[in-house]
């Protein structure tokens, strides 16, 4: 077995998307997934629908976790119109086959990610089944993100990728001034979060 984090998602309010829509925001998080690999050599993800509106991603560097569930939630807020994904996100133990897909997986870290998502409270955003100190950073970081805006979302899917990109360059791909960027990420509370994920990546 390998150690791995392990990130199951459900779309809120799956059911009224139309069928192109739900195709175009899974398409988002597979790409989403693929964009993670390049943040650190040897960083492998995989990513996997659950149908419906369920969705997977599996790390091998557990450490990024809180930075990859954040930008997954970027990604798809970013669309607007109310799109959010709730997340429940595990590490430990699990095995993948060798084409890494994550709904062939099987271990203690993948049914624990199940089973938080299954039990997560309502209207959480995010959890993290390991509980104490990790499930209340993870608890306090969906409440953050719960409130963005979709230009918020944009900012922050700009600015969460390694190498981290400057919000010069981030406002030069969107479009928009940096003082844009630098209003959405104060909005976003983009320093708060990124003092949390620096901390949960220097104790991993």
């Amino acid at each position: 077995m390998t150690f791995y984090a392990v990130l199951t998602g459900q779309l809120e309010h799956a059911s009224d998307l139309t069928p192109d829509g739900l195709s175009d925001v899974m398409t988002d998080l597979h790409l989403a997934s693929e964009m993670m690999a390049g943040w650190t050599p040897g960083h492998i993800t995989s990513f996997a629908r659950r149908g419906g509106g369920g969705w997977q991603i599996v790390l091998n560097r557990p450490r990024l976790a809180l930075r990859a569930t954040l930008y997954c939630c970027a990604v798809v807020q970013r669309r607007g119109h109310a799109a959010a994904t709730r997340i429940a996100v595990a590490d430990g133990d699990g095995t993948l086959p060798p084409e890494r897909d994550p709904n062939a997986g099987h271990g203690p870290v993948f049914m624990a990610s199940i089973r938080a998502l299954e039990t997560m409270a309502p209207k959480t955003r995010l959890c993290h089944a390991a509980g104490g100190p990790d499930a209340a950073i993870y608890r306090l970081a969906g409440a953050i993100c719960a409130r963005w805006t979709a230009a918020q979302a944009r900012a922050v899917a700009e600015m969460l990728p390694l190498p981290r990109a400057t919000q010069a360059a981030a406002a030069s791909r969107l479009g928009i001034t940096r003082a844009a960027v630098q209003q959405a990420l104060a909005g976003a509370d983009y320093r708060a979060l990124i003092a949390a994920i620096g901390h949960m990546e220097a104790w991993a």
